[in-house]
């Protein structure tokens, strides 16, 4: 079984969080390994951006999109939409909200990542709702689901899959999955998922909340969706948002607590908490008759993590906040954990030409190659500007997100440059 909500794109674009396939590989070429910010090795062009945020850019159809808070108190959050060529803002379009909801200092309004398939482009601003606009900023469609209050704020991101958009909506006291058409954003279906002692704002009497995207699973009438929820894991029919099973999830003594993305690795999917949760394997395939339990394997109270990790060859390797671990997939066993450098890792791994790219808080990204030995460093490239985002990679460029500028990192020539261009742009 593998992850799968690629829409159609166009060349190789980066259209949702984690990539075209969710699972944060790109069939991209020419992919740089090294570069600098100080002396601008490698560096085509920086967009400089007023306010810090931890949503990750997207590249869609020429375009690259990012969520942006324009005031301290959230009441303004927005979309914009930048030219993949040279970095010029194209448009912004803003989300009013007349309440200052809570959130951490380290969460900036506007965690989300965007999602878009080439012709409209979906944005989740949390209690400001859901919005749709075409690529000339032209709103098409908004949806008010509530307000969704948690002390750490929110971060979830949609997913744009053949015509329709799926949502997790993240911490709330009625938080849930649901399925759009995306023409005009009316429900398919809706599944809440039910909390108890939730508080006020998902910490009394216990911390409590997911941010983790739902994943897509199969294909055709198997088609499933997997959620990570606080206290359980879900299996979701995609027809209909029906239950298919449930399992015992990400809790630890300390909370319930999902911050990243499940891994899928065959018939495994892995799974961390958050605020020192367990490491776990779940079966997500049909069990045998007489069985319950799809833990394949278990590790408690390993240590917080808020990125989502990648497989390669039955390799699970996972960002730790402070460490990079690798485990084999089917047995659960550590095989090597390591510090990489000195800044904590808030940023998901991406793949791209079968190497691996991780951005620490610092801006230094490390490029190391899959080993299930040790952490083979490749290179370590600082941009001088810190970041909790994931890079976006696309037709040979990468699209870095920092608290102070957008980045597009790649080679510099015509030829890149007409790589680049959407096909109707190559035609000029």
């Amino acid at each position: 079984m593998s992850a799968l909500f690629a829409a159609p794109t166009y060349a190789q674009d980066w259209p949702n969080f984690h990539g075209p396939s969710g699972d944060g590989a790109t069939p991209a070429k020419h992919v740089p390994v090294e570069w600098d910010g100080a002396t601008k090795k490698n560096v085509r062009w920086r967009t400089q951006l007023e306010h810090a945020a931890n949503g990750s850019p997207i590249v869609s159809n020429g375009r690259v999109f990012l969520t942006m808070p324009e005031d301290e108190e959230g009441k303004r959050r927005a979309l914009y939409c930048f030219d993949r060529v040279d970095g010029k803002r194209l448009w912004v379009r803003t989300a009013l909200f007349d309440k200052k909801m809570p959130t951490h200092p380290t969460n900036p309004y506007c965690g989300s990542t965007p999602a878009a398939d080439g012709e409209r482009v979906v944005v989740w601003h949390g209690s400001a709702g859901l919005w749709c606009y075409d690529f000339e900023g032209e709103l098409l469609w908004k949806r008010d689901f509530g307000e969704f209050r948690h002390r750490w704020g929110y971060g979830t991101s949609p997913i744009l899959h053949e015509g329709r958009v799926l949502l997790h909506s993240g911490p709330g006291k009625q938080p849930f999955v649901a399925l759009l058409d995306a023409k005009d954003g009316s429900t398919i279906w809706r599944q809440d998922e039910k909390l108890a002692d939730y508080g006020d704002d998902g910490m009394e009497p216990r911390m409590t909340g997911s941010w983790a995207m739902p994943v897509l699973l199969g294909k055709g009438s198997s088609k499933s969706i997997l959620q990570v929820h606080p206290t359980r894991v879900v299996s979701l029919a995609y027809a209909d948002g029906a239950i298919r099973w449930t399992a015992e999830g990400v809790s630890n003594k300390r909370g319930d607590l999902a911050y990243s993305t499940p891994v899928i690795a065959g018939d495994l999917a892995f799974l961390q908490g958050g605020y020192e949760g367990p490491s776990l394997g779940l079966r997500i395939g049909d069990l045998d008759e007489g069985e319950t339990d799809r833990r394949a394997w278990f590790h408690p109270d390993v240590a917080s993590s808020v990125g989502t990790g990648v497989c390669i060859d039955g390799k699970i390797y996972q960002p730790f906040m402070r460490e990079l671990v690798c485990y084999d997939a089917t047995t659960g066993e550590l095989l090597w954990r390591e510090r990489p450098g000195k800044g904590q890792m808030w940023g998901s791994i991406v793949v791209a030409e079968g190497r691996m790219y991780l951005m620490n808080q610092l801006g230094v990204t490390f490029v190391f190659r899959p080993d299930a030995e040790r952490f083979a460093k490749i290179a370590e490239n600082a941009l001088g500007e810190k970041t909790n985002s994931t890079p976006a990679v696309s037709d040979g460029e990468l699209f870095l997100r920092t608290h102070e500028g957008l980045w597009c990192i790649g080679e510099r020539g015509d030829d890149a440059q007409d790589r680049q261009k959407t096909p109707d742009q190559q035609k000029e």
